[in-house]
């Protein structure tokens, strides 16, 4: 079909007198083959077509195509004055535009991604280090390389800081958080400082400044629900819920495996050996391949959205998207929006993903499991990491605990 006829005649205008006037068929041609539907696919092309007007008034450079957007996106589309019809949703646009991206980049066009220059630069170097000399897992490299990229833009030479640069970033950044978000500042901060001594600069008179805020890793109780609280959230999916079988699936997981959302969306239908009954966690935190039996009621449901739910994919992962584009896995956002609105449907007052993974560890300490069993269900590294859920383990406490002082013997 005609591309340009599909749309109005300003958005056809717009794109034919621009230089994107040759990938407006390719970018059609993408959507459809990743099965949005054409309401969408208009609304895209209108976006393109928007961008690609603003650009005809600038030094218009494929290469540099990241850099428009960014302006595009940060710059114009907050004060957009733009002859009607265009698109000004920020996440609408950022959408459309990443599909540019990916078909100018099949093309063969080199896309410069010098935005930030030396900070990019360095940040780059410094995940690479996580990566590949300490085998850190992608979602903690992310939060790193988060915080180092705040610090290197308070810095004057975007490598190193100087004493009183490190100070006012620590003071800035731990004003504004909690003692454990502190503390994982600070190790991100110190990280990054050793891996700048292992470039070979003298940092050794800024590792004195990073001190990190007073925490008790195990003052407080994990947070658990109670066997009443866990059936009343299992029984919080109704019939006419969007998505049900893949929510209530994802759910089970992380109640009945103890998975973090990394691990439950990362699931292949080549990890389940149906005929075994266990299932493989080969992408975990951990970095190694677990096995672990798969409960029964798990299995069903898992099963049950496969059969019934998940949309045909060449995807060998079991949680995939149910709209454009299909073939893509989930992101761990599906399983926490999953998790928080059958917490509020069950009306429980909780939000955290995490205290699903809290709740196993204690179910499985009160019908009599170790500590050691704990740590090997949850695929814990040392035994120390399960230390916190002794605290729940009240049956064995009672039978340790001493008569209070004064008490009757």
């Amino acid at each position: 079909m005609d591309v340009f006829e599909s749309l109005t005649e300003l958005a056809a205008a717009r794109l034919r007198a621009s230089a994107l006037a040759p990938f407006v068929q390719p970018f059609w041609d993408r959507l459809s083959e990743q099965r949005y539907s054409s309401g969408t696919a208009c609304q895209y092309m209108n976006c393109v077509a928007h961008f690609a007007h603003w650009s005809r008034r600038r030094r218009f450079a494929l290469q540099s195509l990241d850099q428009h957007i960014v302006a595009f996106v940060d710059e114009h589309l907050p004060r957009c004055t733009c002859a009607a019809p265009v698109q000004r949703s920020r996440n609408q646009v950022r959408a459309a535009l990443r599909h540019l991206v990916a078909v100018i980049n099949a093309s063969g066009v080199q896309q410069d991604h010098h935005l930030g220059g030396a900070i990019d630069e360095q940040v780059q170097r410094f995940d690479d280090h996580l990566l590949h000399a300490k085998g850190l897992a992608g979602s903690t490299r992310l939060r790193r390389t988060a915080i180092v990229r705040v610090l290197l833009s308070m810095t004057s030479n975007a490598t190193t800081p100087s004493s009183e640069e490190l100070r006012r970033f620590l003071a800035q950044e731990l004003s504004r958080v909690s003692a454990a978000s502190g503390g994982v500042t600070a190790t991100a901060v110190r990280s990054y400082l050793r891996f700048r001594a292992f470039e070979g600069d003298r940092v050794d008179h800024l590792l004195p400044v990073v001190a990190s805020p007073a925490h008790w890793r195990l003052a407080p109780l994990p947070q658990t629900l109670t066997p009443d609280e866990v059936n009343r959230l299992l029984a919080a999916f109704p019939a006419d819920l969007p998505s049900r079988l893949r929510c209530y699936a994802l759910v089970r997981c992380l109640i009945d495996l103890g998975l973090r959302s990394s691990e439950a969306i990362a699931l292949e239908l080549d990890d389940i050996d149906w005929v075994a009954g266990t299932v493989r966690i080969s992408r975990s935190k951990s970095r190694r391949a677990d096995v672990l039996p798969l409960p029964q009621l798990t299995g069903a449901a898992i099963a049950d959205y496969v059969r019934s739910e998940r949309p045909q994919t060449m995807s060998r992962r079991i949680f995939v998207r149910h709209v454009a584009p299909v073939d893509a896995p989930v992101a761990a956002d599906v399983v926490r929006r999953a998790v928080r609105q059958a917490y509020r449907r069950a009306g429980l007052p909780h939000t955290r993903v995490h205290i699903l993974r809290h709740t196993l560890a204690s179910r499985l300490l009160n019908t009599g499991g170790t500590l050691k069993e704990v740590a090997d269900v949850l695929r814990h590294r040392e035994l120390d990491t399960s230390l916190i859920y002794a605290k729940v383990d009240f049956a064995r406490l009672g039978a340790v605990a001493m008569p209070w002082p004064g008490s009757r013997p």
